[in-house]
């Protein structure tokens, strides 16, 4: 069963990231938002939690600093600023939508996993909030697009919230790695496969020890049309939505049939 739609006007909206509490694209996003909604409440971390996957702290207590009205810092993960932002610092009043981002650099197949702007928008998720990630993407070494993600937001997010989608699912959106003005469009696409990681990088430290470090490498295949690596690679934006649910249907049936 879906959710009511969002009412953007009326809204009460969370902003969470990974890049932390002064994060560039944090600060467009509240920009964005502001002129879009009712209330902007920020719960973001104190330092950059790029990778920190959906992980929360629990050995040892969390921290809130707040820095103005509706304007919070936290010294934990994405998923500890949701997880507070909704259950302490707007626990009178839950938010509408939760939206994380926007995260510089591109969240796109398998780097979901990995991905605190995407856990943060899990988590919301999890709490029944519709939740929604933003990533632009850029190459390294090059300077970050910003204004590419900063004209086609507000479009974005008026199209998904005006369409209910149900519980458990979250969207994830990314932004090519081009002008705003040469973005091909927008679609609806489905989660690609991109391995990070696999090639590291090997050296000794000054004290003669081994040390190594896990790259941005990925292995780049050709991408069929409807993936999300694929429509950012033509300059288009992509718009996955992404469950909860990691159960896999087919093989499911396959082994209760196998275990009868």
């Amino acid at each position: 069963m879906a959710r009511n739609s969002v009412d953007l006007k009326k809204a009460r909206v969370l902003v969470s990231n990974d890049d932390g509490i002064n994060a560039p694209g944090l600060k467009l996003l509240e920009k964005i938002l502001s002129s879009l909604v009712r209330e902007v409440w920020v719960a973001a971390p104190e330092t950059e939690q790029s990778a920190a996957s959906h992980s929360l702290t629990l050995r040892r207590p969390l921290r809130i600093r707040k820095l103005s009205e509706r304007h919070f810092a936290l010294d934990g993960t994405p998923t500890d600023c949701v997880l507070m932002g909704i259950n302490e610092i707007m626990k009178d009043s839950a938010p509408d939508l939760v939206v994380s981002g926007v995260n510089r650099g591109g969240n796109l197949g398998e780097d979901v996993t990995y991905s605190g702007t995407v856990a943060a928008a899990m988590e919301g998720t999890l709490l029944g909030v519709p939740s929604v990630a933003l990533s632009q993407v850029y190459e390294d070494n090059h300077s970050v697009k910003w204004a590419t993600a900063e004209k086609w937001t507000a479009k974005v997010l008026k199209r998904l919230t005006a369409e209910p989608w149900p519980p458990g699912v979250l969207m994830n959106v990314n932004f090519p790695d081009v002008t705003a003005g040469r973005v091909t469009g927008i679609e609806v696409t489905r989660q690609g496969r991109r391995k990070i990681g696999s090639e590291l990088v090997r050296g000794t430290d000054p004290r003669g020890e081994p040390y190594y470090w896990i790259g941005a490498q990925r292995r780049e295949e050709k991408y069929s049309r409807g993936i999300d690596l694929e429509a950012i690679s033509r300059g288009a934006i992509s718009i996955t939505p992404l469950t909860m649910d990691l159960t896999h249907g087919p093989t499911l049936k396959k082994m209760k049939a196998r275990f009868k």
